[in-house]
């Protein structure tokens, strides 16, 4: 009997030695791998992902592009010579627009504007302190400046520009004046009346026989546009030519309006044209009877919108 259990003993041990070896290599495998993790050999291989941004999702703290490029686009009403003359500008989008215009008004004419015979009788300085709109009325609060220098028809051809300026909006009809927040009655030292809402119709005197209000001096302006404006000349009827920068004509139309001199009508003509040009020139004028020579010519610098 013991012999037959040695003999089984015999015939298990090299399955036992193999066993053993197996233990010995797994516990080897076991500890290199703890020693590696310790920080004391080769470090073990990490996996690094890289994120790239989205060109066409800006960051949220960012405006779009075409947000920070929005633009609202107001008339703002100076002189050219004696009689009004009509700009037009592109503000930063706003829910003001009066108050973008009127400051802008304040600020007077670029050089540009002044190069093409613009100009102002505000004097410098003049600061916009509030402005209010209550039904059709708005109130401009006015800076002491505006009351300074100059004679009746510096005095006069100021306050014109200023209702003009604001009464171009639809709700607007009428302009008050405040100076330091206090009403005025008279201005300057023919004393001027103020003391009533002013309407444009107080204020007829300043506009040119042919005066255009849009497109105004600066317009970008595309095919078709709108010429608007009023007139007072012989039958109403006046001539629009448009020229690019080389003044090769571009196309050339009658306009009509409403009603002929001495009265004062209002036109609006749509204009369509073709040009490559990047600006040209609105020519408006009407035609001497005796010697076909042009009378009461105004000439708006535009640029032409690209396709």
């Amino acid at each position: 009997m013991a012999r037959r259990a040695a003999a089984g003993f015999g015939r298990l041990l090299p399955l036992l030695l193999i066993v053993a070896a197996l233990l010995i290599v797994v516990g080897a495998a076991l500890l290199a791998a703890c020693n590696g993790s310790s920080g004391d050999s080769s470090p073990t291989p990490t996996i690094t992902v890289t994120v790239t941004e989205s060109p066409t999702a800006p960051s949220p703290a960012s405006p779009s592009p075409s947000a920070s490029a929005a633009k609202t686009t107001v008339r703002l009403y100076f002189l050219r010579g004696e009689k009004l003359g009509v700009a037009e500008r592109r503000v930063p989008q706003t829910t003001m627009p009066a108050t973008a215009a009127m400051k802008a008004l304040l600020a007077g004419p670029t050089q540009a504007e002044a190069n093409g015979g613009l100009g102002t009788t505000i004097p410098a300085g003049t600061r916009l302190l509030g402005l209010t709109i209550e039904g059709t009325t708005a109130t401009a609060d006015l800076s002491q400046q505006f009351a300074s220098g100059g004679g009746s028809l510096s005095m006069m051809a100021r306050v014109a520009e200023v209702v003009y300026t604001l009464t171009q909006f639809r709700t607007g009809k009428s302009v008050e004046f405040l100076l330091e927040g206090a009403p005025v009655e008279a201005l300057g030292g023919e004393g001027i009346a103020l003391g009533e809402p002013q309407r444009r119709a107080d204020w007829r005197a300043f506009e040119p026989n042919i005066f255009v209000e849009s497109p105004g001096f600066g317009a970008v302006v595309s095919s078709p546009f709108e010429l608007t404006g009023t007139a007072s000349v012989f039958e109403g009827a006046f001539i629009a030519r448009l020229v690019d920068s080389s003044a090769r004509r571009i196309v050339i139309t009658p306009v009509q309006a409403s009603l002929g001199a001495p009265g004062r009508g209002r036109f609006a003509k749509t204009i369509a044209f073709s040009t490559s040009a990047k600006r040209g020139v609105l020519i408006v004028y009407d035609e001497s009877m005796e010697d076909g020579s042009r009378l009461d010519e105004v000439r708006i610098p535009v640029t032409f919108a690209k396709d």
